[in-house]
């Protein structure tokens, strides 16, 4: 099995901490977020793991080289010269897997109780595990569960490349009724199948726009589960109830 973790994020959200050391050597209950992570994955099968760096990207590689790597095989994908966000990280990144098997995508900053593997296992196409979590910027779904388009509720601005998706301007006009809308978890599958639509795409660029780009000419499933729960360390309040959250929460695999 082959996992990406996003990792090069700058953590602003997290100083003074991110001031001396990068997002994913932010430690919950004594231990990195990137390791927990990298040991989640390891206990689900995963046998490769490529993790983009870029914000004290050193202190990453030097932590996973003296733990030997947990014992599997881990690679970086380096982005110290620039930031390519998650489309162009995820483009960079997929070289190094030594196959062309699914790609199971995290970032470094996300818990939950997410059955990893059933959601690598069942996919059959690329899919992105989403929530009802409330927020102004949903991903949209049509009632096969298939990415139709993007909306910011706050604004009303669409993103589609439906023309009938398009033309309604806000919630008020109906999305949220004829569709599905959730919101992204930051946990999804990418099949390699994509790759060659890729070809067009240069330098730094969001996976969601990708997504919308193609989501009309290829599938891109939605997978909800009312049973999710998840919590994003972004923020210094946040890490008392991560921390709370790791020893509370039985996961679901």
């Amino acid at each position: 099995m082959n996992a990406l973790i996003f990792a090069a994020g700058l953590g602003t959200r997290l100083k003074p901490l991110t001031d001396t050391m990068p997002k994913a050597m932010v430690p919950l209950n004594g231990k990195p977020l990137v390791q927990i992570l990298i040991e989640r994955l390891k206990n689900i099968g995963v046998t490769d793991i490529v993790i983009n760096v870029h914000h004290f990207a050193q202190q990453i590689i030097d932590f996973v080289q003296a733990q030997q790597s947990f014992g599997i095989n881990i690679q970086f994908s380096d982005e110290t010269d620039m930031l390519l966000e998650t489309g162009g990280g995820l483009k960079k990144a997929a070289r190094l897997f030594p196959n062309d098997q699914l790609i199971l995508v995290h970032n470094v900053d996300i818990l939950s109780n997410a059955d990893l593997l059933s959601l690598y296992k069942n996919a059959s196409a690329t899919t992105l595990l989403v929530s009802e979590r409330k927020t102004q910027r949903y991903l949209l779904f049509n009632q096969e569960d298939r990415l139709v388009g993007w909306t910011n509720i706050a604004t009303g601005e669409v993103k589609s490349p439906y023309s009938e998706i398009r033309a309604l301007e806000s919630q008020r006009s109906g999305i949220g009724t004829e569709l599905k809308k959730f919101a992204f978890s930051g946990i999804q599958v990418f099949h390699p199948a994509l790759l060659p639509f890729m070809d067009a795409w240069e330098g730094k660029f969001s996976i969601i726009d990708f997504y919308l780009s193609i989501c009309d000419k290829v599938p891109i499933r939605g997978c909800f589960n009312p049973q999710l729960q998840l919590l994003d360390v972004g923020k210094l309040d946040t890490i008392a109830k991560a921390e709370a959250f790791m020893k509370e929460l039985p996961p679901v695999c």
